[in-house]
């Protein structure tokens, strides 16, 4: 791991005695520190206990203070013991339910003329012998097992001489979370020279009858050089037995070493600095430090260990947002035990749980959830008040941990730590647990690392490095509701919830299943039964229809929990729904492909594509239920793609919540009919909609795009009603992909007010060359529409009877199959078969449309006129040729509905000539006849004068000859 774990907090009772003391027998010291400091755990013959998991005879903790020689060879402290803290090996556990406990008045309250106390024999939890004046007299007292006050797992007491001193025993607010006994301000008047602490496996055995009780309170006189050892006291000799109980001391079920017990102490002559949680603050050099290593613990082979897990989600209906109800249970009978010779179970130390297939992350969840940093987890503490370190939005559920050597539970809350920024190796997915019980003094955090799996969604949940502590059953609630972080499988059965336990011992991991069941269908319907289900809603059209005017577009697609997810979607925009693509500029492909690089908040903070490329705005909606998470994205205009003209591209920054899984790049292909100018989405050519993102399943039910670039999306002209079709195609789901399922959309679409639009148009033709009968003049014809009218649809060219098609001059024609081949649109003509060329302009693009004038085959007795012009877009506008009453007749109908600033259109002349005077054209006025149809229904006929240029300057000509 890149950073330093925190581990499970858990409850468990730490029973860490007071350090004691060693013989004074020692070295002179220079400054203040301890000496000869030693930890020995014992059976009752002497031998060091070390089987892991046992019960010892006794626990026995020595220390001596430095000292020097003053006068008369009297030793003489360098200084006096103010505090002393000792952490004790991890996993050591006192049972501190197993024993009554002496009240504080009955320990305070001395008996008249004794000196003793009046706690009960039967509290009496161990024996110590401390070293207070300047001889080597020893002063020894029974350990007295007191009620804890507020904040404390255990506390001991004992007497020296004529004051108490009280242990508090507690658990490390930190990793690992052992044992930790505090003596504070141990009273000045008493100087400390040694102290030697033991305390018992089994307080009721018999064997400690002869230590028992206040009848312990000697003084013992030792010779030169004798080491202090507990030894039974006369008074004590035939003191009753009292009632069996369990065991007191239970050893870690690690077998690994060393294990260390560390001491720090100060003196009062220099006070030394505590932490803010009234641990010592180690930096302070005023603190005196060092340590013990006990040898490893033995025969971890010999424990049991069969922890067993129930699970079952909150919701019974598949495919629902659901919590989860998850339990880790022990049954040891080795906790509490009085057989000496019992062991209890090895303790946890690492879980993994997998949830069944199916049952995966709800991107519902996401929608106002924060996340807890790492900075917030270290400000969570015993006092602190709801949100004063994980925030409340970071919460999704609770724990609770009973053990059963403490008398309550410890309970505490779930909070989603920072996605890529925490302690579970900086993962997407990652909890912390926080367990606190103020009572008990107990604060413990734990991670615990999500997996989902990439493909199918499946989540394996890790956590490690459990706390050593006895537990009986450890209870997880994950948060029920619309924003509930599960989605039930999407079938009903049994599923299975597996969970791998290994043990601190070292041994082999356990597996324990829970079955559950899913019985109802989504909200609570009949059960799923064959194929999913595929039926999306459409919806689409601009948000103003009035005719001619720009207005924004707005498309959305839906689905219900259940049915497949989407897969592909194709689209017809309703006829005459055009975009202004001038003044806005493409996406690169280049840029797009970064932008499927970047993670989603790079993208908030800069757009990969141009803000001018920008043409609107799409949101997707996912999860489950009625409570979706919406995540918003930009679409900008793209070019080329998979043979399409042009395309769009979504690019949502998939951040949710405290989540960032990327960018969503779509990339959607858009064709242009050449006849009609309507607008296809090409699904086929596009990307796919995406299922799954960093192993967490989509479940996208609801799309809704906007293109809202101000003066973009135009629409029609004309009123007749129409519809935007739509094909999606479902494809299972991310866990159970099926063949594509299509279905037809249909969202009817009619634009109003069509008779308010004008239609007068302009048409000016011109003839160009010869003028004399037989003579083919070159042809210009320009078509000028006023802005803001409704755009033609029909228009017919009644060339005047002066105006013949000469056959004889219709070299090639383009066949069909040539027009279409190479790419369409005239790629496989013949140059022979070009009789013009064509330019037209229209404010939706910056650039005109040019292209060649071909004749093409067609059914009709003479070949049709087809304009191809090129650009960004193809148009292909065709014109059926025939003559009508002796003069030729061009006919243009279902021309798009789109608007023009101006076409040109210039056709051969001479050799190449279409066109062929029947007289003299310079002789009279000759007019075209051409009816107009606009797409809102109004017509317009205009007869324009074709007229001959060549013959006005023939006229101009003649003029000056006559001034001459």
């Amino acid at each position: 791991m890149k950073k330093s774990k925190t581990t499970l907090r858990t409850i468990v009772a730490a029973c860490a005695a007071l350090a004691a003391a060693a013989a004074m027998a020692g070295p002179a010291q220079a400054a203040f520190g301890l000496n000869s400091f030693k930890v020995a755990f014992e059976e009752a013959d002497g031998s060091a206990a070390t089987q892991a998991g046992g019960h010892p005879h006794a626990m026995t903790t020595s220390f001596g203070v430095n000292h020097r020689t003053g006068e008369g060879d009297a030793p003489f402290t360098e200084g006096r013991v103010r505090d002393v803290f000792l952490a004790q090996v991890a996993g050591l556990a006192g049972d501190t339910t197993a024993y009554p406990r002496c009240s504080t008045l009955d320990f305070v309250t001395v008996k008249f003329g004794s000196g003793t106390n009046q706690c009960p024999d039967e509290t009496a939890v161990g024996v110590v012998g401390n070293s207070v004046v300047k001889t080597i007299s020893w002063f020894q007292s029974p350990v007295f097992n007191l009620v804890p006050p507020p904040g404390t797992v255990l506390r001991l007491g004992f007497r020296v001489v004529n004051q108490n001193i009280v242990v508090d025993v507690g658990v490390n607010p930190e990793p690992p979370y052992n044992p930790v006994a505090r003596v504070r301000n141990i009273s000045e008047q008493e100087l400390v020279y040694g102290n030697k602490t033991q305390l018992w496996g089994n307080p009721s055995d018999p064997l400690h009858n002869d230590f028992r009780g206040n009848c312990y309170n000697r003084s013992v006189e030792l010779e030169p050089g004798e080491e202090f050892e507990f030894l039974p006291q006369s008074a004590c000799a035939g003191a009753p037995s009292v009632t069996p109980r369990g065991a007191f001391l239970t050893l870690p079920t690690r077998c690994a070493g060393p294990n260390t017990t560390s001491f720090a102490a100060d003196a009062w002559e220099n006070p030394a600095r505590f932490l803010a949680n009234g641990e010592p603050d180690l930096a302070d050099p005023a603190w005196a430090t060092g340590g013990f290593a006990t040898p490893p613990f033995t025969g971890c082979g010999k424990l049991g260990f069969a922890p067993a897990l129930h699970a079952k989600p909150t919701s019974r209906a598949a495919q629902s947002g659901s919590g989860l109800d998850l339990s880790f249970d022990v049954d040891d009978l080795g906790l509490p035990s009085t057989n000496p010779g019992a062991t209890a179970q090895s303790q946890i130390r690492k879980v993994v749980v997998t949830l069944p297939r199916g049952m995966t992350a709800n991107p519902s969840l996401a929608e106002g959830l924060e996340a807890c940093s790492e900075a917030e987890l270290a400000r969570e503490t015993l006092g602190s008040a709801p949100g004063a370190g994980c925030p409340e939005g970071s919460k999704i559920g609770t724990i609770e941990a009973v053990s059963p050597i403490v008398d309550q539970p410890v309970g505490g809350q779930i909070y989603v730590a920072t996605p890529y920024d925490n302690l579970a190796e900086d993962s997407l997915i990652a909890f912390y647990m926080v367990l606190k019980n103020p009572q008990l003094g107990v604060i413990v955090k734990q991670v615990a690392k999500v997996t989902p799996d990439p493909t199918t969604g499946q989540l394996v949940a890790v956590t490690d490095d459990i706390p050593q502590f006895p537990l009986a059953q450890v209870r997880v609630r994950l948060r029920e509701g619309g924003r509930s972080p599960l989605i039930t499988p999407p079938d009903c059965g049994s599923f299975d919830v597996e969970a791998q336990f290994t043990p601190w011992s070292g041994g082999s991991a356990v597996t324990s299943s829970s079955p559950f069941q899913i019985v109802a269908g989504p909200g609570e319907g009949p059960c799923p039964s064959g194929a999913a289900p595929f039926e999306p809603g459409f919806e689409a059209g601009t948000i103003n229809n009035a005719a001619g005017a720009f207005s924004p577009f707005s498309m959305r697609l839906t689905r219900s929990d259940g049915e497949q997810d989407m897969v592909r979607f194709s689209a017809e925009l309703p006829p005459g729904v055009v975009a202004k693509l001038a003044g806005t500029t493409q996406c690169s492909d280049a840029v797009i492909a970064a932008a499927r690089g970047k993670t989603g908040l790079q993208e908030r903070a800069e757009p990969s594509c141009p803000e001018s490329s920008a043409i609107g705005k799409v949101s997707g909606g996912a999860g489950v239920g009625s409570q979706l998470t919406y995540v918003p994205g930009k679409i900008y205009m793209a070019g080329p793609t998979n043979g399409a003209p042009l395309s769009v591209v979504a690019i949502v920054p998939a951040v949710a919540g405290p989540f960032d899984v990327g960018n969503v790049v779509v990339r959607e292909a858009l064709r242009i009919d050449p006849r009609t100018a309507e607008v296809t989405v090409d699904g086929g050519a596009s990307d796919p909609l995406p299922h799954i993102l960093a192993g967490i399943p989509l479940n996208v039910r609801d799309i809704r795009v906007e293109v809202d670039k101000p003066d973009f999306t135009l629409n029609p002209t004309s009123c007749d009603p129409s519809a935007a079709i739509g094909l999606l195609s479902g494809g299972g789901t991310a866990l159970a992909p099926t063949g594509e399922t299509q279905v037809s959309l249909e969202s009817r679409f009619q634009a109003a007010g069509c008779a308010s639009l004008g239609f007068k148009p302009r048409l000016a033709l011109r003839l160009k060359g010869g003028t004399a009968r037989g003579a083919h003049p070159k042809l210009r014809g320009v078509f000028r529409p006023r802005p803001g009218d409704a755009n033609l649809k029909r228009l017919v060219v009644r060339f005047p009877r002066s105006a013949f098609l000469d056959q004889a001059h219709i070299r090639t024609i383009c066949t069909r199959v040539q027009f279409a081949a190479n790419g369409g649109h005239g790629g496989g003509c013949p140059k022979g078969a070009i009789y013009g060329r064509v330019r037209a302009w229209t404010p939706l693009l910056d650039e005109p449309l040019r292209g060649p004038v071909y004749l093409r085959s067609s059914n009709n007795n003479l070949p049709d006129f087809v304009a191809a012009l090129h650009g960004i877009v193809d148009v292909e506008t065709v014109a059926r040729i025939d003559s009508k009453k002796g003069g030729i007749r061009a006919t243009f109908t279902n021309l798009p509905d789109a608007p023009l600033s101006r076409v040109i259109v210039d056709m051969q002349g001479g050799k190449k000539g279409l066109i062929v005077n029947s007289t003299n054209i310079c002789r009279g006025k000759r007019r075209a006849n051409t009816p107009m149809l606009g797409h809102n229904g109004k017509r317009q006929q205009i007869k324009p004068v074709v007229r001959p240029l060549s013959c006005a300057q023939k006229k101009r000509k003649r003029a000056r000859h006559r001034r001459r």
